[in-house]
């Protein structure tokens, strides 16, 4: 899966993710959460909108249903008028009361710790998965590839690809796995203040020197 970069390539490629991993020190995670329930109905939620919008409706989410036991009872109308806020609310909601029923019943509750397990949860991809096991668990099972870290990589030059799974390859066969989780929350965060769709500020980029800017004018 994937390409093999030339040799000078690569070498560029690999120092430029080292340039990146020393990018926001104080980078996190900016979905609030306090469990790895909360965090994983949060990156559901978070599909197709953005982490600032799904905090203002996830305070009142856990308020009404706070454990999986609960979510899995939630009227599927209730549910669906308190995430609505997030887009694609019909669905969402199906998939949060779907993934809670089937935490409960066959994981006792508990956010499973494996990805294959959590792969078969409703609403759940492997960036899902990948974040959820980074993040509350501190398992480093995949970088996690979202519309920020697909942008920002193949700006980078790190990836050809287009396809979310061959860019986590990719990016993967450059960086240290215990890094995996840091890394992708540094590009996140790159994308959103600096590497942004529209107008990237390259001008303020400490990496710009160095970046190929590929697909930029």
């Amino acid at each position: 899966m994937g390409y093999t970069l030339p040799v000078t390539d690569r070498q560029r490629s690999l120092e430029l993710c080292q340039a990146v991993l020393g990018l926001f020190p104080a980078a996190a995670c900016e979905l609030d959460y306090r469990t790895p329930w909360e965090l994983l109905v949060a990156t559901i939620l978070s599909a197709q909108s953005t982490d600032i919008r799904v905090n203002t409706v996830t305070p009142e989410l856990f308020r009404r249903w706070p454990t999986p036991h609960a979510l899995a009872r939630a009227p599927l109308e209730e549910l669906e008028d308190v995430v609505r806020a997030t887009g694609l609310y019909r669905n969402k909601a199906r998939a949060i009361r779907e993934c809670a029923r089937i935490v409960v019943s066959r994981h006792g509750g508990e956010v499973p710790r494996d990805l294959d397990a959590m792969l078969e949860l409703p609403g759940v991809g492997r960036k899902t998965a990948n974040v959820v096991l980074g993040e509350a668990y501190g398992i480093p099972a995949g970088i996690a590839v979202d519309t920020h870290v697909r942008r920002v990589s193949r700006r980078l030059g790190l990836t050809t690809e287009t396809a979310p799974e061959r860019i986590e390859a990719n990016l993967e066969a450059l960086v240290a796995r215990e890094w995996w989780h840091s890394f992708s929350l540094r590009l996140v965060l790159l994308g959103r203040r600096i590497c942004t769709a529209r107008r990237p500020a390259c001008d303020t980029c400490s990496l710009s020197g160095r970046c190929p800017k590929v697909g930029l004018p």
